[in-house]
């Protein structure tokens, strides 16, 4: 392989693995009726006039599968926290013991089980469609390079060639990975 289109490739590489992580991490914040403490990452909470991620102002722990324990480490950001939970999408209402929140999570209906793993599925298709333009970016970069003979890495035609080939295997790599983590995430949902 070409030294010359190895930063493509590597660039390319990295790019769809960050489309891989931010899928993983958006699925870890979507309800399966077990309680994680990746329901709450996402939340972010109104903290002295700036949004601060929950898990800065408290530690978040699952006591069991149907509640995630939510402990401020500054008591006066209770109602604070509570109030986030309350507004974000996720349906669940915390409830006050002492100095903690403890959040319930409610079993899902077969309905809302259905609609997540629709989300689920969306937030899969965007992801793919971001890998794929990830996949014409890079071809149009190479392309680029190798009409502009004043490099001194000059790209050649079979350069060219074989990065459309490499790119594509690691496409179909990571497209592999988005599959993977929908279907265990689907599965999650759907079984009881």
């Amino acid at each position: 392989m070409s030294s010359s289109i190895q930063p493509f490739l590597r660039s390319a590489k990295e790019r769809l693995s960050k489309s891989v992580e931010h899928f993983s991490s958006e699925t870890r914040g979507i309800r399966t009726g077990r309680a994680t403490t990746g329901l709450v990452d996402n939340i972010r909470v109104d903290y002295y006039g700036s949004k601060t991620p929950l898990n800065q102002l408290a530690s978040v722990a699952v006591p069991d599968p149907r509640s995630i324990l939510v402990k401020p480490f500054d008591a006066s950001s209770l109602k604070d926290i509570e109030k986030a939970i309350l507004s974000s999408d996720l349906g669940m209402n915390p409830s006050i013991e002492g100095n903690a929140l403890r959040i319930s999570i409610p079993p899902l209906s077969a309905e809302q089980r259905q609609k997540l793993a629709g989300r689920i599925k969306s937030l899969a298709e965007e992801t793919r469609i971001s890998m794929r333009n990830v996949r014409r970016d890079c071809i149009k970069e190479v392309e680029s390079a190798s009409k502009d003979k004043k490099r001194e890495d000059a790209v050649s035609e079979d350069d060219v060639r074989q990065a459309k080939d490499e790119v594509q295997s690691l496409l179909k790599e990571h497209e592999g990975q988005i599959e993977d983590l929908l279907a265990s995430k689907t599965k999650e949902i759907l079984d009881l």
